[in-house]
């Protein structure tokens, strides 16, 4: 079977027929190791998922899961190993938001977004915007309200052009928030900037600005999430304070050459599983089970939200 027999990602009812003509059913796989090459550094959100996840389909195939970090260039250089892979089943992307947006925002791409086929989300750590204490904001209506009576706009610190905290920028603008983009090189690097009061605002995955709401180092406003974060209730979604456009997260879902159907069930069986739960919970993560026709159906959607406010911001790495 050729590397392109799958379409590009345009829409859920055009490619879920390409997606059913390009299921390899195997019978005798896995024979052997499998490799998830997650294209960021290990100990963050998607590193942790994936491990928890591996684990997991491991026991239930019957075959090592392992992790390989291949992080750089905003997660291309990663996504590409995956992309030029054999399509036999032992090499996998635990790929996020940088699969659907990468090709927006960059002038050169090594691989075809259609390269990448998806087979199944595992989990979402929810975005959690977050200030400095000294913001005179409780909420996200309260900052809102103040922000508008700051006449230079609001500094907010992003993890570079087109991340999940530039993405959340651009919704508030489009509330009328005056916000200035101060890009940073990685998402930790935004928030040490409003640990310290460089800048007064971010949004971050729940696991790296909980433990920091928590000590009373941050004050969260509100999560952009589509709900509630299950280990901290307490803080209101944005679309609970009126902001109903302000709605992303740090997902991680599995893609490949090409799908196995044994792998995109026992992905989903596992991610539903109490003991994947009992490890994503406690940090902050919600795991996401469902269909490949679920993903698919996500994916095409984020790129057609996304894509029109890349567009609209002219997101460009070349910036």
């Amino acid at each position: 079977m050729k590397r392109r027999t799958v379409v590009a990602v345009v829409s859920s009812v055009a490619l879920l027929p390409a997606l059913a003509g390009g299921v390899a059913r195997a019978a005798d796989w896995p024979e052997h190791t499998i490799r998830w090459i997650v294209p960021f550094g290990a100990g963050g959100a998607n590193d942790l998922i994936a491990r928890a996840a591996a684990d997991a389909v491991s026991k239930r195939l019957g075959q090592p899961v392992i992790i390989e970090n291949k992080p750089g260039a905003g997660a291309i250089l990663g996504a590409d190993v995956v992309a030029r892979a054999k399509p036999d089943g032992y090499t996998w992307l635990i790929g996020a938001a940088g699969v659907v947006t990468n090709s927006m925002i960059q002038a050169k791409m090594p691989y075809k977004d259609s390269d990448l086929v998806p087979v199944g989300m595992i989990a979402v750590a929810p975005s959690v915007i977050v200030v400095n204490p000294s913001v005179p904001a409780n909420n996200l209506k309260e900052f809102i309200a103040w922000a508008k009576t700051q006449g230079k706009g609001i500094d907010w610190s992003t993890a570079g052009s087109g991340s999940t905290p530039h993405f959340v920028a651009e919704m508030l603008r489009e509330d009328g928030v005056n916000v200035n983009i101060i890009p940073f090189k990685s998402g930790s690097e935004g928030v040490t900037a409003v640990l310290t009061g460089t800048v007064p605002v971010t949004s971050e995955a729940s696991i790296v600005v909980l433990p920091n709401v928590k000590a009373g180092r941050l004050k969260a406003l509100a999560t952009t999430y589509k709900k509630r974060i299950t280990a901290y209730d307490q803080l209101p979604t944005a679309k609970e304070q009126g902001f109903a456009n302000v709605e992303i997260g740090h997902w991680a879902g599995l893609f490949a050459p090409k799908i196995l159907d044994r792998m995109a069930k026992e992905l989903e069986a596992a991610v539903r599983s109490p003991e994947f739960r009992d490890k994503m919970v406690p940090a902050g993560i919600e795991p996401e089970p469902g269909t490949t026709a679920d993903f698919v159906a996500f994916i095409t959607a984020e790129r057609e939200r996304l894509g029109r406010l890349a567009k609209k911001a002219n997101m460009r790495t070349d910036q």
